[in-house]
């Protein structure tokens, strides 16, 4: 480029070029210096000279410069021009686009969640996969109907943080919803409204779990709900599923004293069986002499081909030894990430 009243701009290239002027200007620029083709203290032709030279109008150029000095890329001094800040390092400093040599190394938890076998949803729906509905089913008219009605009713107040335990008329409608479909005993104030039920996982492990606890886990059973455990620190007991689900007797058998047991009651993953009445019982009998937990999830106990839904084993606890998670994954869509957990007091 020309000189001009005694800056020399160097050539803006190695960015690729952007949606606007504005946004190719600044990029430019902004590479320049990072790359240390611009050094600390040059000075930059005026806007009106820039804009020339590119071609450009010098309201492009001008509204580039000020996003570089609000950044703190440029300096702008009264009556005398825009410079490179002096303050930025000189030569031989990396550009912000190439990657470091050598990252910090992750946390022990990092490194144990990096290759934990939990499960990877793929993203496209085929028959029979677990956790997908059909999408196509959904009825978007009527959403979009009651996303609009809530809107207009609800206004700003809907777009504040709320609750932190999530927003209250949900939590009223699900406790009603809980109680008549599937037997919760259940208060408003007992319901926190979280991403999902992995999320719900994870609070539950860091909650309720010491490192060196054991935890009673259904074999097979859900690699979600093993990892959050094992990255708490939990010592894993795997204890064998039959048609009558989760076989207790052979839990107390292996580890009379865990801390937790994590079960799917009503439609046990991945096998399908549903733990039998029997066996709810004599679960609840075991946490009540062990002083442990029993972490219930309803991953899908909505979805039925006939008859209602099997009552949660949440109902039949007297002690509130019993957290229970669901999720809107299967009874709505994935995308709306949203999940419960049903507390003890």
């Amino acid at each position: 480029m020309k000189r001009a009243r005694g800056a020399l701009l160097p050539r803006l290239e190695g960015v690729p070029r952007a949606a606007s002027l504005r946004a190719d200007v600044y990029g430019r620029i902004r590479g320049a210096v990072l790359a240390g083709r611009l050094r600390p203290g040059a000075r930059l032709p005026s806007t009106r000279t820039l804009a020339g030279d590119l071609g450009i109008s010098r309201t492009t150029a001008e509204e580039a410069y000020a996003q570089l000095v609000a950044e703190g890329y440029l300096s702008r001094r009264v009556g005398d021009g825009t410079y490179v800040s002096p303050r930025l390092p000189g030569p031989g400093r990396p550009a912000s686009r190439r990657p470091a040599r050598t990252a910090p190394p992750l946390s022990r938890r990092g490194r144990e969640l990096s290759t934990a076998p939990a499960c990877l949803d793929a993203l496209v729906t085929v028959p029979f996969r677990a956790g997908h509905p059909d999408p196509s089913l959904f009825p978007v008219d009527v959403w979009q109907r009651l996303t609009a009605r809530r809107l207009r009713r609800g206004g700003a107040a809907l777009l504040g943080y709320g609750d932190p335990a999530g927003f209250r008329p949900l939590r009223e409608a699900l406790a009603d919803h809980l109680a008549a479909s599937r037997g919760v005993a259940c208060e408003p104030e007992r319901i926190v409204i979280l991403s999902s039920s992995q999320q719900a996982l994870d609070l539950a492990a860091r909650l309720l779990l010491d490192p060196g606890d054991e935890v009673w886990m259904e074999e097979p059973g859900y690699p979600g709900a093993r990892a959050a455990f094992q990255l708490a620190g939990a010592r894993l007991v795997p204890v064998p599923v039959d048609e009558g689900g989760l076989d207790v007797a052979q839990g107390r058998r292996r580890a009379a004293a865990a801390r937790l047991a994590y079960v799917t009651p009503s439609h046990q993953y991945p096998l399908g069986w549903a733990l039998a009445l029997e066996r709810r019982l004599d679960l609840l009998g075991w946490a009540r002499e062990a002083g442990a937990w029993i972490l219930e999830d309803d991953y899908d106990a909505e979805l039925r081909y006939g008859g209602r839904p099997l009552a949660a084993v949440q109902g039949l606890d007297p002690d509130a030894r019993v957290v229970y998670v669901g999720t809107f994954t299967k009874l709505l869509f994935p995308s709306l990430r949203l999940a419960w957990a049903v507390l003890p007091e």
